[in-house]
């Protein structure tokens, strides 16, 4: 097979935050991580929070993203995210200091703690950690 690539674009709501020729992505789909290679069967995918990768010539780059959904046609991968930092991108002192504010409400409970949206501020924030190889 002749050297292929796949066209991954990555928007969010405010931007174009990835648009690249790569060999290989990898997303955090719903039930679990999905490697894409070129000429992938036409899939659309959920997406859940998590680290996504993209690799090209042996080079990784990662991405936080919080969910969104994701079209693979051929050799097109389309991700529609709620969010996505690269790595470079990442504030790591607010990142963990979002960590922190999410495990307190966790730990300390009261009758008005949304406990499914601290459990999410909490993910968030250990992925962008995760992207940025701090946890």
């Amino acid at each position: 097979m002749a050297d292929k690539n796949l066209d991954v674009e990555i928007v969010t709501p405010e931007r174009v935050v990835f648009r690249e020729p790569v060999d290989f992505v990898v997303v955090p789909g719903i039930e679990g991580y999905l490697g894409i290679l070129p000429m992938h069967a036409p899939i659309v995918s959920g997406l859940n929070i998590g680290v996504l990768k993209v690799i090209n010539k042996g080079k990784e780059t990662k991405l936080a993203i919080s969910g969104g959904f994701m079209e693979v046609n051929k050799d097109k991968v389309v991700i529609l995210a709620d969010t996505a930092e690269s790595s470079d991108e990442i504030d790591v002192e607010r990142a963990k200091a979002a960590r922190e504010r999410a495990q307190n409400r966790l730990a300390n409970r009261t009758h008005d703690i949304d406990v499914i949206r601290a459990e999410m501020a909490l993910r968030r924030a250990l992925t962008r950690l995760k992207a940025v190889g701090r946890e």
